[in-house]
């Protein structure tokens, strides 16, 4: 027995020993001579013992100290994966104006179940023909229509505050997830999901528990790999939440598909109209999901799984980001009383006291809200790692990146850069203001919303929607931060407070 053992030791020994330095040997001369430095690597694990063990801010806190210590241009070793993190714009605008440097990194492949070929995680043609259907949902005159359904909501989140004795002071952060839930829904496939007065639903905690799934594999080594992912009760959790979600969203599609052909060459007086379905409370107008429903690609119109991608996809990117920005935004407005105090006189000067529900007109004199909203994603960009994959050996300027490896964009980073913004950690609206662009001069050394081809898409959707709930709320209560609050970020593919937004709310009347 023991003569078997020593003869495996001896043979596979060997193989072992030269599969490490070989490993090693790989990781170390990869970027030989480049400017891109980092940590030193371990054979097998790379950098990834930097990561192993740390909660989510931990983790953002270890991301910063590398981009501190090795420059503007960093790598680290993820196991086998190199990643290259780049926070210099000039290096920035390139990546982000390429037309052929749009692949997502593989983090974003953890979100396929669920959102499939959408938008966000599609490529190449299909991606262009998705992008070119999906961009005049975004036309000034459907926004239009998307700004009553922001005020409907948003008076249902005043009321649920206005019984939470918000003066003791509320955790904003789960709120306004359900209030951003109600709007996207309402938006997209023109449903009521009702989730800010009924947050136990089927449907709400499907959200919560595959947000949670994602969020949970994104630093959980084990959980990675996707043998040892299906392996794992996490799993359980997001089959059953995918299930609940796509079985909601094809209900939502056939209902509209079937109601579209009802009407069909019929004349509709009322057809301006909000009229609603008995049976999921479908609109009649829904922007969002008739186009996709009357698109064509190559004359043959969308099939219902295509439909269901974008649907997903939209709910996914347009209630975890906003509910991130209209976070931060209402706790930097309660933390800096001159900065309510102009935001309040300018919402009075633009509404007085009329209470009809506003117009994109009015939020866009909202100037001054305009740039408290920008200051706000400097420091708290909803999605602080912008990820990509290089498919194959890139040139960006003078530096070479190897095929495969993931390239980050640290839009956190660069916001708190003391080269591209003056006195970064001090919150100054003004710093945004045409008159002053000291600031701005280098325009991708602040893409809270990307740039270039693959920018978001919905970023009009999403100021708008941030401007009404600041409007809305703003109207109504006199905010304050809770005694001893500060938030601990953390950056998972969002951006977001590990102890939440504590904010407190006086009754005000405008």
């Amino acid at each position: 027995m023991y003569d078997l053992i020593g003869q495996v030791v001896f043979f596979v020994l060997p193989i072992l020993i030269f599969f490490v330095i070989s490993d090693y040997q790989k990781k170390k001369n990869t970027l030989k001579g480049s400017k891109i430095r980092g940590p030193p690597v371990l054979p097998i694990v790379g950098n990834g013992l930097l990561f192993f063990g740390k909660s989510p801010p931990e983790i953002l806190k270890t991301a910063e100290n590398l981009m501190q210590t090795y420059g503007k241009l960093a790598r680290v070793w993820i196991g086998n994966t190199l990643n290259v993190m780049l926070c210099d714009p000039k290096y920035v605008e390139v990546l982000l104006s390429s037309n052929t440097l749009i692949d997502k990194s593989k983090e974003y492949t953890f979100l396929r179940n669920w959102l499939g070929d959408g938008l966000l995680l599609t490529t190449g043609k299909k991606w262009q023909s998705r992008r070119k259907i999906i961009t005049p949902t975004f036309h000034f005159k459907i926004l239009e229509q998307f700004v009553e359904v922001f005020d409907k909501q948003g008076n249902t989140f005043v009321n649920v505050l206005k019984k939470m004795k918000p003066e003791e002071g509320v955790d904003i952060y789960p709120l306004v997830t359900l209030y951003a839930l109600d709007v996207i829904c309402d938006s997209a496939m023109g449903t009521t999901a009702n989730a800010q007065l009924n947050s136990n639903s089927e449907y709400v905690q499907a959200v919560k528990d595959i947000t949670n799934v994602l969020h949970l594999r994104m630093f959980d080594f084990l959980l990675r790999p996707e043998p040892f992912f299906k392996l794992s009760r996490s799993a359980t959790r997001e089959k059953k939440a995918i299930k609940v979600l796509h079985d909601f969203t094809d209900r939502v599609i056939v209902a509209r598909r079937n109601d579209l052909m009802q009407q069909n060459g019929k004349h509709d007086e009322n057809r301006n109209g909000h009229v609603v379905d008995d049976g999921l409370g479908i609109k009649k107008k829904m922007a969002f999901l008739d186009v996709l429903l009357q698109a064509t690609v190559d004359g043959k119109p969308l099939n219902n799984m295509d439909i269901r991608e974008e649907v997903d996809t939209f709910m996914f990117e347009g209630h975890d980001t906003t509910t991130s920005g209209i976070s931060f935004l209402l706790y930097n407005i309660a933390l800096h009383s001159d900065v309510q105090r102009r935001v309040v006189e300018e919402i009075r000067d633009v509404f007085g006291t009329d209470t009809r529900i506003p117009t994109i007109s009015d939020f866009n004199n909202l100037q001054y809200l305009d740039l408290v909203i920008k200051e706000t994603m400097r420091l708290y960009p909803s999605v602080p790692i912008i990820g990509r994959q290089s498919e194959k050996e890139v040139t960006i300027n003078d530096i070479t990146i190897p095929a495969g490896a993931g390239i980050a964009i640290g839009t956190y980073f660069m916001g708190r850069d003391p080269d591209l913004f003056t006195d970064p950690e001090i919150f100054n609206p003004e710093r945004f203001a045409v008159e002053r662009s000291g600031d701005t001069q280098n325009l991708f050394g602040y893409v809270p919303f990307s740039a270039g081809p693959r920018n978001c898409i919905g970023q009009k959707f999403a100021i708008l929607e941030m401007k009404s709930i600041a409007v809305k709320v703003l109207k109504n209560f006199e905010l304050s931060v809770q005694e001893d609050y500060k938030p601990i970020l953390m950056a998972e593919i969002i951006l977001r407070p590990e102890n939440g937004v504590h904010l407190k709310f006086k009754a005000r009347q405008l």
